[in-house]
Order: structure tokens, then C-alpha cells, then sequence
């Protein structure tokens, strides 16, 4: 089991770690980690793993191991691999991780100003997509572009919060994905608040408020399927 930091601080960019294991194919398992694994359509985290001796191992993105909250580090081909007890530094390519989190973030501001099913999504570094159950209709771009901007230019506070299992089973209506369900098995779900404006489960990392986010505009939208509309955002900058 790997703590992960990022659930409770999403802004933590680096800790201190001890190497916990190496897997069969040479992932890295830590004790506590700021690494976010791939999960939920955000991409794992990129960084770095920093040993006593001031030997840095690249970590090309993050995955999920088998066990409930195991993160495995992916290294870079080539890299040196740890022994276990090894004490280091793990630290993320925040730039990156901010950019995931500021689109991640936007997609639930998206999922409100559009409600109908999601049916997928992706989160990728400054665009991203959710594809939507949605009949014949006409999605205007400039329109669902100006409603997006004018929720992040509120400023609404983004924050977090867990119910129990029990208590989601009652709030079905707060699962808005169709083809992904949130995780269970743990006994709690986590939620993810935008102010006055969204509330649904998720694990991924968020801002703290809208205003993080910036300028957006939809880039395109697709028909995906005979019901299925795909509606791609990108920053404006």
C-alpha cells in the first residue's frame, strides 16, 4: 500500500519516500508517493526519484499496482533501479501535473453546463474530452465556450469530501459517467465540489478554484455513434 499525497494536497510536489519494492518488471513501489497513477482519464504523473547520493531516476509516468491504493513509479528505459529500504526524494513535473488538473477540473464544469450521460472521457495535457449520451441535437461551440468561461471567471471553490458507499447507493444521480464507475471496495467514495455548481465522485487532482483553470474554448464536436456527441476542449491560451 502506497499513501497517496496527492488525494488530500494535490498541490504537493515533492516528499520524502522509502523504496517499499521493485516489481517484476521493474516498477518502483514507495510508502508515500505525490505521484498520481493513471486512472479516472487523467495520465499518470512524470517526474523524478532523487537517491541519497544525488542519483536521479526519471519516472515516465505512474500506473496503479494490484493492490487498493499501490502506485507503481514507472522508470525511464535505462534507469538505474533502487534497492529496497533506499530512502529518496520523489518530485513530479508540476507543470505538467497543474496543466492535468486545471483541464480536470474543467471537464466537471463541462459535464454541468452539458447534463446529459457521459459515456468516456480523457484528460490530456492542455485539451481534453468528454463523449456524451446524447440524441440528435445541435451543440453550438461558441455558446457551450462562453457559458464555460463566464462559471470559471466566478471564481467557485473547488474542494473535496467523501460519503459512504451506503450514502452514493442512495444519490445515484451523483454518477454522472456511465461507463466507469467510482471505485469501491474501501468502504468510502470521494467527491469532488465545484461551489453553487457541480458535485460527482472522483479521484483525480483538481484546482482549488475556477478561476486556475483560464480561458477554454471547444475545440470540436464530433458524432461519435448514433447517440454518442464527443465535445474536445482545449486552453485558449
Amino acid at each position: 500500500m502506497t499513501t497517496p499525497l496527492f488525494r488530500d494536497d494535490a498541490y504537493l510536489t515533492r516528499t520524502a519516500a522509502v523504496v517499499t519494492g521493485v516489481t517484476d518488471r521493474g516498477g518502483i513501489l514507495l510508502d508515500q508517493t505525490v505521484f498520481y497513477p493513471t486512472g479516472g482519464g487523467q495520465p499518470g504523473d512524470r517526474g523524478t526519484l532523487t537517491l541519497g547520493d544525488g542519483t536521479v531516476i526519471e519516472i515516465a509516468t505512474a500506473v496503479k499496482g494490484e493492490a487498493p491504493d499501490e502506485v507503481v513509479h514507472v522508470p525511464a528505459e535505462g534507469s538505474r533501479l533502487p534497492e529496497v529500504g533506499a530512502e529518496v526524494t520523489a518530485e513530479i513535473d508540476w507543470d505538467t501535473r497543474h496543466r492535468l488538473m486545471r483541464m480536470h477540473s474543467c471537464l466537471h464544469l463541462l459535464s454541468a453546463v452539458l447534463p446529459y450521460p457521459v459515456t468516456g472521457g480523457q484528460v490530456s495535457d492542455g485539451k481534453g474530452r468528454l463523449d456524451f449520451d446524447l440524441p440528435e441535437a445541435t451543440l453550438d461551440k461558441e455558446e457551450i465556450t462562453a457559458e464555460l468561461n463566464r462559471i470559471i471567471g466566478e471564481n467557485h471553490a473547488v474542494s473535496s469530501d467523501w460519503i459512504s458507499e451506503a450514502e452514493l447507493d442512495a444519490q445515484p444521480e451523483l454518477v454522472k459517467t456511465m461507463s466507469v464507475q467510482p471505485p469501491r471496495g474501501a468502504g468510502k467514495i470521494r467527491l469532488i465540489k465545484v461551489a453553487n455548481v457541480d458535485l460527482q465522485p472522483c479521484g483525480g487532482t483538481h484546482v482549488r478554484n475556477t478561476s486556475e483553470i483560464g480561458a477554454v474554448r471547444v475545440r470540436k464536436i464530433e458524432k461519435k455513434g448514433r447517440q454518442n456527441r464527443r465535445v474536445s476542449l482545449e486552453f485558449a491560451e
